[in-house]
């Protein structure tokens, strides 16, 4: 890829934390136990976004994350005395089973402390992998009450704590993705144009930015954050990791309240010296199960929410049409029983379902009447729970309606105005839904 001398000149090797030998030395130290993934070129959201869109499937790994590489680098990397003495390590389910699967690989003993909202699904995989090597503590309501619980474990008995993304051995193992993607789309005669990656603890994002910034620092990489755990860009405002008030545990791989100190050390870095290279971008929940159900539905690719990220942040990169785009699919565990959650968030998101208070008056034909009269043909109640019946005149009822198009909302709340049955819609975000809904 053609760069600029400035580009070469600010972002040369002796300038990058992590370094793209480290990078590819720790290919070579992983290659025995995983297989670079495939990248898988999507026709649809190709038309759909006008550029060449590839997709890094690094949902294909035994335990289907990429967190595997990290892991599997960091222990190698541990002496045979911190080896006999045990690794100890805090997780929202990925980087857990990467460890585990180290530690049964390699006879190790292992404790890993996950949040309580880890899908079960995650925590059952993290059991099948590392089988009898290792013991699973589940604590706190998110990843840094469990990373705070694993801290004090490790400080207690001597183990080694594997950090799972704030460590130079983590990251340079999370980097082989993108020495992956690069040698892929060169095979191709392509260049990497943009990389779009999600980001949680900044581990990934690092890694592959660190590679980039040597080999091509053409490239432009977005950063996507879910909303509810927007670690990066709080640090970024702030110019320092920064601890997020609350934390939306919904896209688990993701939900980090703080940005990590090595991560946030090398991109802040990067954007120093290449402020181009670099852009990241907030997403909201909804438009993440949005992307995670089109992937199912058109590819048949499960992912979980984190590792459909980088395809829901697709519609904000900015790239000229034509452009090769890599979207890392970061992780596959989604565990089943989630699926109506997610299908929920998509349909508020895309307009498609909405809540209501309705006063119905006591009177015989109220509830034909709204249906007949106020509901179009195309709109159906999908939840009708009275919230009050407590006198002669009025019942208040919490009705959901999912519309045949968003474009039904505004005729619908017209009928609703010019009815004597009295309605109050409940937005999103406000506390009357989170009570309500949510």
């Amino acid at each position: 890829m053609n760069t600029s001398a400035t580009e070469n000149e600010a972002l040369s090797p002796s300038d990058t934390t992590i370094t793209a030998a480290a990078i590819e030395h720790a290919q070579e130290a992983i290659a025995a136990e995983i297989t670079p993934t495939r990248l898988h070129y999507s026709p649809r959201l190709s038309a759909e976004t006008g550029y060449k869109v590839y997709l890094k499937r690094e949902d294909l790994h035994d335990v289907r994350s990429y967190k595997i590489r990290g892991a599997l680098y960091s222990i190698g990397n541990l002496s045979e005395e911190a080896k006999a003495a045990g690794i100890v390590t805090a997780s929202a389910g990925n980087h857990a089973q990467g460890v585990a699967y180290a530690c049964n690989t390699m006879g190790i003993r292992g404790k890993i402390f996950v949040p309580g909202p880890t899908p079960k699904q995650k925590r059952d995989r993290i059991r099948a992998h590392g089988r009898n090597a290792i013991e699973l503590v589940v604590t706190g309501s998110n990843f840094d009450d469990a990373a705070r619980a694993a801290h004090e474990e490790a400080t207690r008995t001597g183990a080694t704590f594997i950090e799972p993304f704030d460590a130079p051995d983590t990251v340079t193992g999370q980097g082989t993705v993108g020495a992956e993607i690069y040698s892929h789309i060169q095979a191709h005669n392509l260049a990497v144009e943009h990389v779009v990656v999600p980001v949680g603890g900044g581990g990934l994002l690092s890694g592959i930015a660190s590679y980039f910034a040597e080999v091509s620092p053409a490239t432009r990489l977005l950063g996507v954050e879910p909303a509810g755990a927007a670690s990066l860009s709080a640090a970024f405002a702030a110019g320092e990791p920064v601890a997020l008030d609350a934390v939306d545990p919904f896209v688990d791989g993701a939900a980090v309240g703080t940005i990590g100190a090595l991560p946030f050390e090398i991109l802040s870095e990067l954007k120093r010296r290449n402020p181009a290279m670099l852009s990241t971008k907030v997403i909201s929940e909804g438009a993440v199960c949005t992307a995670l159900l089109d992937l199912y539905q058109n590819e048949g690719i499960i992912t979980e929410p984190a590792g459909a990220l980088s395809v829901a942040g697709l519609a904000h990169l900015d790239a000229a049409p034509g452009s090769v785009v890599v979207c890392v699919i970061s992780g596959g565990n989604n565990d089943v029983l989630r699926y109506a959650e997610i299908m929920e968030r998509s349909l508020v998101h895309r307009g498609l379902k909405h809540y209501f208070l309705v006063d119905f008056p006591q009177e015989p034909g109220q509830l034909r009447h709204f249906v007949e009269d106020i509901l179009g043909p195309d709109d159906d109640i999908t939840l009708f729970e009275y919230l009050k019946r407590n006198n002669r005149e009025t019942g208040t009822a919490l009705v959901g309606i999912e519309l045949g198009t968003a474009s039904d909302l505004a005729p619908l709340l017209d009928r609703m105005a010019g009815s004597a049955i009295a309605t109050q819609r409940l937005r999103p975000g406000t506390p009357e839904y989170q009570y309500l809904v949510a």
